[in-house]
């Protein structure tokens, strides 16, 4: 895989494909170099211990011991006394005074910005999702339907909700490694409310691999409880699990949910929607970094 074509992706998605490029080269090299040392125990081993077992011999391998133990320390102090000093890892020279850590770390976010920026599919956040006003606070997202008789919100929080379909299957031959996409799929909490009454229910997405056989639905309940005014400490709840283990009910308050416009679909677009928000947010935090540590 050619540096330039793999530079083309942003540092987070690069991360996770140089990870398994680097554990399949280490793999190769290991099985190398255990091949090799048993090879040479199968051709030399009656001769290492017979020439070792006499005594003139042994006063020469003490001695070539030694020998080789001194230069490879004097090979060592070399490397040692010419590297830089401040820890880096560098040969001496490397740096300079003009080069700072703060001029590296600015260069280095202004490529990431303009990578970031290029791999962004939705330049404007939508303020509305099939028929649900969105409102935006930070990290937090607000989507709020009116009805007759009740009002529906739905409130997620994109840190921490991003995460690939799948694994990437890694090609260190190839020029274009295939880099699962990044998407946001956070917990989000369901508010019914009528009067001054409410239901809530705590869902999550269910990952392709956890969905059982017959069924595809996106999203699970993890949590529902019924409360009037605030939500307090002290209110109930049960958990998707004994909701589960009630016949019907389960999949009934699926149903239900579906009826007020929580369809997989709809699910499915506020994924993309949570997606393109924190890839944003993300972009914004990069130029924030960047303007504060250049002092702007």
């Amino acid at each position: 895989m050619s540096s330039e074509s793999f530079r083309q992706f942003p540092a987070r998605n690069r991360l996770r494909c140089t990870f398994f490029i680097n554990f399949h080269k280490m793999n190769s090299i290991l099985k190398a170099a255990i091949r090799l040392n048993g090879i040479r125990t199968v051709l030399h081993p009656v001769k290492n211990l017979v020439s070792v077992s006499r005594p003139q011999n042994q006063i020469l391998a003490a001695r070539n011991l030694w020998y080789m133990t001194s230069i490879q320390s004097q090979k060592l102090s070399a490397i040692h006394s010419n590297l830089c000093s401040c820890g880096c890892g560098s040969r001496k020279g490397v740096h300079t005074k003009e080069i700072s850590a703060e001029k590296e770390l600015v260069e280095f976010l202004t490529e990431e910005i303009l990578a970031e920026r290029k791999a962004q599919k939705v330049k404007t956040i939508p303020t509305e999702i099939q028929g649900f006003t969105a409102s935006l606070n930070g990290a937090e997202v607000t989507l709020t339907k009116k009805t007759d008789s009740e009002l529906i919100k739905i409130t997620f929080n994109v840190n921490n909700s991003v995460d690939t379909d799948a694994e990437p299957e890694v090609n260190e031959n190839l020029d274009k490694p295939e880099i699962g996409e990044l998407k946001s799929k956070p917990s989000f909490k369901v508010d019914l409310v009528r009067g001054d009454n409410t239901i809530s229910v705590l869902c999550s997405f269910v990952p392709p691999s956890e969905q059982e056989d017959g069924y595809n639905d996106s999203f699970g309940i993890d949590e529902l409880s019924i409360y009037s005014g605030e939500w307090n400490e002290n209110v109930y709840s049960v958990s998707g699990e004994v909701l589960d283990s009630v016949r019907y009910l389960y999949d009934l308050i699926l149903n239900y949910l579906e009826e007020k416009g929580l369809t997989n679909e709809f699910v499915d677009k506020l994924s993309e929607y949570s997606t393109a928000y924190e890839h944003s947010a993300y972009i914004g935090l990069l130029e924030g970094l960047s303007k504060f540590v250049a002092g702007k």
